[in-house]
């Protein structure tokens, strides 16, 4: 995560409190989001199985709807944007728990409210029941199991840039399914022991629950948790990587994992596991290799970038870098060029309009070089809904601008100074696959559905909550 953008948008950090000061820790996690929707498919525990092609050999796809928030952010008592947070539904436990989670590529744990945790920010939100479940292990960080009555546990501090948690540890069964009355067991091996999970999309993993959790932001988001999609070496063991754990333990799903964006409020985005789903794709994926995993993020590198059809200097010599992040809601820049950039991308309208919505209004495409290919954002993509309107009080002159929508990044050493994030705006754009076997991130245009596709699927099987009134956006009003 970062304290940029999004219901976090930021790099939190996360620190390890133990009992014997010399085993704590701290390090750097992310908790963003990602995206879904689905087609004439037959749900299941409100999943969608999506068959492969007859000749694509392999198990089904799984596909999970995601509902979709829109967070309003304030300044000066105005209304200045919306956060977008997409999550969907993940089961925890034996028997199943339900829990609401964004699915975040930018970072690696999977954290969700303990029934321990009496905040406000918990109490708003499902909490898990550890006396309801027969198949956790109480555990401190480094795997080591505790009694669950034990008085003293090791905990971890995660910063979320306004807020943050504080956390304990167990071994958990997590499922897409709820399997109620038809588990489909199949056993593995945990610590030396046979282990049963109740399901083919099952999987043991270290899981955070919170105790304590702050009431900014976390009042204001309707999902409960976050579970990482990030690589290995962004968790704090590899035990605690969901998509790992799912790698090692379950071999009835190819590990990897899409993304889809939706671009309308009545088509659900989604998230779909096993592969990607090919009825969301333009063509086929082109694929370019996660720059330095160890650092444990889908990073990218990235050989030039143009705006307008110049050459962006910063990126000239081949060495900036994006990071794929479902948890971004806008594009990330690199913080000492942000300036440049807006500079670049902003452009008067003639008209002088008293209103108009700046998405529509054409301006210079960004075009990154990925190597193979390039991905291309146009005005539409980066810009702010709501104008500018500058006034000079001397002549009494009056500009009408737009503008982008950008988050300056500045992510540290690890990453250094040249990082940008492909948050939605690409992702609207472009279909994401992640190939965690392969470490490699597939790009196509995105296939929106055919209003007759969305008819055949009938009622909405997803939820969108705060969408403000479709009215035309006020500009900003400046006097110079």
């Amino acid at each position: 995560m970062s304290t940029h953008c999004r219901y976090r948008n930021l790099l939190g950090h996360l620190a390890v409190h133990t009992t014997t000061p010399a085993r704590m820790m701290a390090f750097r996690v992310a908790a963003s989001l990602v995206l879904l929707l689905t087609s004439a498919v037959t749900p299941v525990d409100g999943l969608a199985r999506v068959p492969f092609d007859a000749d694509q050999a392999g198990p089904e796809l799984l596909t999970i709807p995601l509902d979709k928030q829109y967070v309003p952010v304030l300044r000066n008592g105005r209304v200045v944007m919306y956060k977008t947070a997409y999550f969907g539904s993940i089961n925890v436990g034996s028997p199943p728990q339900p829990f609401t989670v964004v699915f975040d590529t930018g970072s690696g744990h999977f954290i969700i409210p303990s029934s321990k945790c009496k905040s406000e920010a918990c109490e708003l939100h499902r909490r898990y029941e550890r006396s309801a479940s027969t198949s956790a292990v109480d555990i401190d960080h480094d795997g080591l199991a505790v009694p669950a009555d034990a008085e003293e546990r090791d905990q971890v501090s995660v910063a979320f840039g306004t807020g943050d948690i504080v956390g304990e540890f167990a071994r958990e069964t997590v499922c897409f399914n709820t399997y109620a009355g038809k588990q489909q067991h199949h056993q593995v091996v945990e610590n030396g022991s046979q282990v049963e999970l109740p399901g083919a999309d099952c999987t043991r993993v270290r899981v955070v629950f919170a105790t304590e959790m702050t009431s900014e932001p976390f009042s204001a988001f309707e999902f409960d948790g976050v579970l990482g999609l990030g690589l290995e070496s962004l968790a704090l063991d590899p035990d605690f990587s969901f998509m790992g754990q799912m790698t090692r333990l379950n071999k009835f799903m190819d590990s990897s994992f899409g993304v889809f964006v939706s671009l309308h409020d009545g088509v659900a985005s989604e998230i779909t596991f096993g592969g990607h789903d090919r009825r969301r794709v333009s063509g086929e994926l082109h694929w370019a290799d996660v720059h330095k995993p160890e650092l444990g993020y889908w990073l990218l590198r990235i050989r030039g970038i143009t705006i307008g059809g110049e050459p962006l200097e910063l990126c000239q010599q081949g060495d900036c870098t994006a990071i794929a992040d479902t948890g971004t809601s806008l594009l990330g820049v690199p913080k000492q060029a942000a300036q440049h950039i807006h500079w670049l991308l902003a452009r008067n309208v003639d008209e002088n309009p008293e209103e108009m919505d700046c998405r529509s209004h054409s301006g210079p495409d960004i075009v990154v070089d990925l190597g193979d290919f390039n991905i291309t954002l146009t005005a539409e993509d980066y810009s702010r809904p709501a104008g500018l309107r500058v006034i000079t009080n001397a002549t009494n002159e009056t500009q009408f601008i737009c503008r982008a929508q950008l988050l300056p990044v500045d992510e540290g050493p690890a990453l250094g100074d040249k990082a940008w994030i492909l948050g939605e705006p690409v992702l609207r754009r472009y279909y994401t696959a992640y190939d965690w076997a392969r470490s490699r991130i597939g790009f196509a245009p995105s296939l929106q559905p055919t209003p007759e596709e969305v008819a055949v699927q009938g009622p909405a099987s997803h939820r969108i909550v705060g969408r403000p009134v479709d009215e035309p956006p006020t500009p900003t009003v400046v006097y110079i």
